[in-house]
């Protein structure tokens, strides 16, 4: 399957809540890069049909669950306005119409300012406009979440929407706690703890690492004012279903846990 068909296929079965092989079983030599060409076509299409770019999302930053998933790299892919939401004040969601969802709790960035690929974690830091906590829904267009880096990219880094808590200022107490909280997941029959650690040693530095790939993805632009982030997760990723309730709780004051139910 060449590259082109490739993204029609995904871009039809993430618009048709279908899913289809992962791409390496045809194409058992795709590379990394060869992924996010994939991702770009299927990008170019999205916005050619009206989807709006409000920010990025970065994926498989947490080194514990690699093995997990035959990933061993971070990827990274976009997030548009029709999936990104604030959490409600009732806290009850509605799972996007997309295939085997997963929850994932995450650190999510709002920025101020462009940051560039040379700026050390104190100047990246100084783009930060606020500072939030958010469940990253994930969803997986290959059956069974068996899929390989490069399927992952080219299926949009499996994102499915982001629901964002409370924006909080970005205060350097607030930051210096992120990669040394500890997070607990909750849900039913499931208790799942991380450390902001986990995410390639602290969410800045997992963003850090999202600045140097940015062009890995052709045709990308370096992140813009206003844009949002979301780092990566701090737990393993759990399925989820409707009238599910789900927890988070962190060890510091500093952060705001959430709690939702799903519609």
């Amino acid at each position: 399957m060449a590259g082109r068909a490739a993204a029609e296929t995904l871009y039809a079965a993430f618009h048709g809540n279908r899913q289809v092989p992962p791409l390496t079983d045809t194409l058992p030599d795709l590379t990394l890069d060869q992924g996010y060409k994939i991702a770009s076509e299927v990008h170019a299409k999205r916005i050619a049909n009206g989807a709006k770019v409000v920010g990025r999302k970065i994926g498989f930053t947490n080194r514990t669950i690699w093995p997990i998933y035959n990933v061993h790299a971070p990827v990274w892919g976009w997030m548009y306005e029709d999936g990104v939401h604030d959490v409600p004040a009732d806290g009850v969601i509605t799972l996007p119409a997309l295939p085997e969802p997963r929850i994932e709790p995450e650190i999510v960035f709002g920025f101020k300012a462009s940051p560039s690929p040379d700026m050390d974690l104190s100047e990246l830091a100084a783009c930060i406009d606020w500072v939030a906590h958010g469940f990253e829904i994930v969803v997986s267009l290959y059956p069974g979440w068996r899929f390989t880096a490069p399927d992952s990219v080219a299926a949009m880094a499996m994102h499915g929407a982001l629901w964002i808590g409370p924006r909080l200022e970005p205060t350097p107490e607030r930051l210096e706690a992120l990669p040394i909280c500890s997070i607990t997941l909750t849900g039913p029959e499931e208790r799942l703890t991380g450390h902001g650690a986990d995410v390639l040693g602290g969410p800045l530095n997992a963003f850090q690492y999202l600045v140097g790939q940015i062009d890995r993805m052709p045709g990308a632009s370096i992140i813009q004012p206003s844009e949002i982030v979301t780092t990566g997760t701090l737990t393993d990723a759990r399925p989820i279903a409707p009238g599910q309730r789900w927890t988070t709780t962190f060890d510091t004051p500093l952060l705001t846990g959430l709690s939702v139910t799903f519609a």
